[in-house]
C-alpha cells in the first residue's frame, strides 16, 4: 500500500496556504501528511492554525542566529528529523541558502504572486500595474538557490480590471493559491505529477511549459 506523502510546511505569518492543505488533507483530497511545521517568526498565526489541528511545530528564529549558513543548518537538522519527501514553502518570508537548497534538491516547493519569469521578488502587484498588464497569477515553482528561478510547475491567471489595486489583486491571488497549492500536492501524492531530477512529468509527459489553472 502506497504510503501517504511526507511534507514539512515553512511559514512566516498568517499561514492561509497552510490551512488549505491541511484542509484537503482532512478532507481526504490529498494523501499526505504534514509532519512538521516551521516558522521563522515566533508570533506567525500559522503556528496557531497547525497547533489547532494537532501538528508538530518549531520556531527557529532567524534573528537567534549569527548568519544564514547557521540558520540554514538548524533548519535542515529540523527537517532531517522528519524525512519529509517535499518541503513546502508557503509564505515563508527568508530565502533559503544555496548549500540547504542543494540537500533537498528537486523537493522544495514555492508559491509566487506573479506569472514567472515576470515580477519576480516582491511588489508583483504594483509592478504589475505601473507596467500597464491585462492579466496578473500565481505560479507554483521548484526552488533553486537563484531567487524565483526555479523551473514552473502551475500557473493561475486572473484579469485585472480597471478598478484593481494591489489589495484587490492580492485577494484574487489567494483564492487561487488556496486552490493551486492543495491540487499540485494531491498530483504528487497520487503519482499524476513526478520530478526526477529536476525533470517534471505530468501523466507521463514531460512538462514542456507549466501546468494550466483552470480559473
Amino acid at each position: 500500500m502506497k504510503r501517504p506523502l511526507t511534507l514539512a510546511v515553512l511559514i512566516s505569518g498568517n499561514g492561509s496556504n497552510l490551512q488549505a492543505i491541511i484542509d484537503a488533507i482532512e478532507d481526504g483530497r490529498i494523501d499526505a501528511r504534514i509532519a512538521l511545521v516551521v516558522s521563522n517568526l515566533p508570533d506567525a498565526y500559522g503556528l496557531e492554525r497547525a497547533r489547532r489541528h494537532g501538528l508538530t511545530t518549531r520556531i527557529i528564529d532567524h534573528r537567534d542566529f549569527a548568519d544564514r549558513n547557521v540558520y540554514d543548518a538548524e533548519l535542515a537538522a529540523a527537517l532531517d528529523t522528519v524525512e519529509p519527501d517535499f518541503i513546502v514553502l508557503a509564505g515563508f518570508m527568508r530565502i533559503l541558502g544555496a548549500a540547504l537548497v542543494a540537500r533537498y534538491e528537486h523537493r522544495i516547493l514555492n508559491i509566487h504572486p506573479s506569472l514567472l519569469p515576470a515580477y519576480k521578488g516582491l511588489d508583483t502587484y504594483q509592478r504589475a500595474l505601473d507596467h500597464g498588464e491585462s492579466r496578473h497569477g500565481v505560479s507554483i515553482h521548484l526552488v533553486t538557490a537563484r531567487l524565483d528561478d526555479g523551473p514552473v510547475l502551475l500557473q493561475g491567471s486572473y484579469p485585472i480590471e480597471e478598478h484593481d489595486d494591489p489589495e484587490r489583486m492580492a485577494q484574487k491571488g489567494h483564492v487561487l493559491e488556496h486552490r493551486m497549492y492543495p491540487a499540485l500536492i494531491g498530483w504528487l501524492a497520487e503519482g499524476r505529477l513526478t520530478i526526477h531530477e529536476g525533470q517534471a512529468c505530468y501523466d507521463q509527459q514531460p512538462l514542456q511549459a507549466p501546468i494550466q489553472f483552470p480559473a
